[in-house]
């Protein structure tokens, strides 16, 4: 199983962003996924999951303005990241967990799979 994530670098406050998490090994169909991310001397937060029946849950700080969502086609989970803000800054990582019925997972722990991270900074 691998998780690829990609799309971060470096913008400005208000721009937008796209990650991507190329998932390969797995039936993507029968999983959940998560974004989490993860700022220097923080613990590693939720940002935005996905359930294998495309429920969506959103952390407060990012509701309306990230979109998570995936195509079983290509095989990639993305985070569509707009109006973004410097304490939007971190690195980043897709995560996922076999779930077949559809079931939420919000903690890290909770995730068997994970990506390497991309880094994402936002200057305000």
């Amino acid at each position: 199983v691998q998780l690829q994530a990609s799309g971060g670098g470096l913008v400005q406050s208000g721009e937008s962003l796209r990650l991507s998490c190329a998932i390969s090994g797995i039936n993507m169909a029968y999983y959940a996924f998560g974004w989490f991310r993860q700022a220097p001397e923080k613990v590693r937060e939720g940002v935005a999951s996905i359930t294998s029946y495309d429920n969506v849950v959103y952390a407060e700080s990012v509701k309306g303005r990230f979109t998570i969502s995936r195509d079983l086609a290509r095989n990639i989970v993305y985070l569509q990241m707009n109006n973004l803000e410097p304490e939007d800054t971190a690195v980043y990582y897709c995560a996922a967990d076999r779930q077949p019925w559809g079931s939420e997972v919000a903690r890290v722990d909770e995730y068997e799979y994970w990506g390497q991270g991309t880094q994402v900074t936002v200057s305000s």
